[in-house]
């Protein structure tokens, strides 16, 4: 058996929940007042053309996001915002006085990248509302996170566990 991953400090994650919210709540209106949600003819996301629907800027956000969300999956602790905490809030901060179990986080990231990636998917076809409802649940999800320590995603893996979906050493089975 493997041995259980380290800790991390929990404030790391709420950090970069922090900023990832700041740039959703950015996407939410880019998306409210874009393409997504234009009305009449040639305006509309259904009779643009994909190349349109593509560089709409709240596509480009959300997209940028994503990738965010990916980096976080794959490799957590070279993702931008934790050596962002790393480097430059926590030398500033007193040690955390207790670690989290990683895998919740990560898995996190994961719901986000799901999120994300189906408002854009759906975007890209033509769904109207698709891209600022997805930018939104997303960013319900990320302002608990920063603001209360409540976190969805992390709640979501617990669930899952119990349930014996997901493995103690977090892989699905």
């Amino acid at each position: 058996m493997s041995e259980p991953p380290r800790g991390i400090d929990p404030r790391g994650p709420r950090f970069a929940a922090s900023i990832t919210s700041f740039l959703l709540l950015i996407d939410v209106f880019l998306g409210l007042s874009g393409l997504s949600t234009e009305r009449g003819p040639g305006t509309a996301v259904e009779t643009a053309t994909i190349t349109q629907r593509a560089l709409d800027p709240a596509f480009l956000l959300l997209l940028a996001l994503a990738l965010l969300f990916s980096w976080g999956v794959i490799s957590p602790r070279t993702a931008p915002w934790a050596v962002l905490f790393r480097r430059l809030v926590a030398p500033r901060l007193a040690p955390p006085t207790e670690l989290e179990d990683p895998r919740p986080p990560r898995f996190a990231q994961g719901v986000g990248l799901a999120v994300s990636a189906i408002g854009l998917g759906l975007h890209l076809v033509g769904a109207p509302w698709a891209l600022p409802i997805a930018a939104s649940l997303a960013f319900v999800a990320t302002f608990l996170n920063a603001a209360f320590g409540v976190c969805l995603g992390c709640g979501l893996y617990l669930l899952l566990q119990r349930a014996g979906l997901v493995g103690r050493e977090g892989s699905a089975r």
